[in-house]
């Protein structure tokens, strides 16, 4: 027999695990809805505005070089790529060259700006004769439909802005393996409406989204990150944001313990930034699926193996992540396991966060006050 405290530890485990089940359920039929209008945000063939490539570059990203060849490699026709670089003497000026791309230098009045919003504001004042506008990335690479998939989207006037999200590669190490899986979860939350958010790396928008704005691009409190502060413009705007979900880009890395805290502190901090409501979802998420394991677990080692089925949505969760992944390996398993631990880690760090470090700068977070 229990006891009536066991009674209620457990009744409240049941209840998240149904919670959890729930979600899964209601998961699995948005992507049965979603996989039967895939092709719904595709254009005429016709769709082919003229479109500026903007692609700020600082110091020396793991494969730039190959990263911004691809850029000039896709199948869209209609497209120009400039390159913006804070300075003459950047360590990314010789790749550019070497690539054949033009560069201009930053130097956009814009004094509370990141140095990355600066460089695009740079772009979007000198160059006013195009029709369309596209952020990438410098350490980025592109499949060779990349740019046909972001911009066809846009020919619906009811969408704002047009986006993908990376697969992140590793070539390192453990930790560049964890980020790897870590990235996962940006992929679950595009395939959502209501988690969606303009990802910078890899971002199109018309000319016309930043004309009449009450939240300019780079004078808004968001302009320390101009992922949030497109996305802001586009709901302002009642726009929708469009999930172009091939081909992925592929971010390579491989960071260690220190490069990968930092990045996902600072990734989870913009995102909370941008939208709080993440916040307040994402503890409510993970910290439930730390309960189930850890429940699942224990009950079933210390009541009985019964409770193995505790553990069904987190094996839901494993086979998700291996399915998504393009890197398979038994080192998944482990890390699988650490994952609601580490982004609950992220969540609790990042929202007292009131400032990031990027590239050997501190930008405050004035979202957030």
């Amino acid at each position: 027999m229990y006891t009536l405290f066991e009674y209620i530890v457990l009744s409240f485990v049941l209840m998240v695990f149904a919670s959890m089940m729930l979600i899964d359920i209601s998961g699995f039929f948005r992507t049965k809805a979603r996989n039967s209008r895939r092709n719904s945000g595709r254009k005429p063939s016709t769709y082919s505005p003229k479109t500026l490539v903007i692609i700020p570059c600082k110091g020396r990203d793991y494969s730039l070089l190959d990263n911004l060849l691809s850029v000039k490699k896709q199948d869209y026709t209609n497209y120009s790529i400039i390159c913006v670089v804070d300075s003459s003497d950047d360590p990314a000026l010789g790749y550019i060259r070497k690539a054949g791309l033009r560069h201009i230098i930053s130097a956009s009045d814009c004094s509370n700006c990141s140095g990355k919003v600066r460089a695009i504001s740079t772009a979007l004042e000198k160059f006013t004769d195009y029709d369309v506008y596209v952020i990438a990335d410098s350490d980025v690479e592109m499949a060779e439909g990349w740019l046909s998939g972001l911009v066809m989207p846009l020919h619906d006037r009811k969408i704002g802005i047009s986006t993908s999200y990376p697969y992140f590669m590793h070539v390192g190490g453990f930790w560049s393996k964890v980020k790897s899986v870590w990235g996962l979860v940006g992929e679950g939350l595009m395939e959502s409406e209501y988690t969606r958010f303009g990802w910078g790396g890899s971002l199109a928008f018309r000319k016309d989204l930043l004309s009449g704005s009450t939240m300019p691009f780079k004078n808004s409190v968001y302009s320390v990150s101009d992922d949030i502060s497109l996305t802001k413009i586009s709901e302002q705007k009642g726009l929708k944001i469009f999930y172009a979900s091939e081909p992925r880009p592929v971010v390579k890395t491989n960071d260690n313990f220190s490069e990968f805290t930092e990045w996902a502190n600072r990734q989870t901090a913009l995102s909370i930034t941008g939208n709080r409501k993440n916040l307040y979802l994402g503890i409510a998420f993970y910290l439930s699926e730390a309960i189930l394991l850890v429940s699942g677990i224990s009950l079933s080692i210390l009541v009985s193996p019964i409770f193995l089925f505790l553990l069904l949505h987190y094996a839901r969760s494993v086979v998700v992540i291996l399915k998504r992944s393009k890197q398979k390996g038994a080192y998944m398993m482990p890390i699988s396991v650490m994952m609601p631990f580490l982004y609950l880690y992220n969540l609790l760090h990042a929202k007292d966060m009131k400032s990031i470090e990027w590239r050997g700068s501190v930008y405050s977070l004035l979202g957030k006050d």
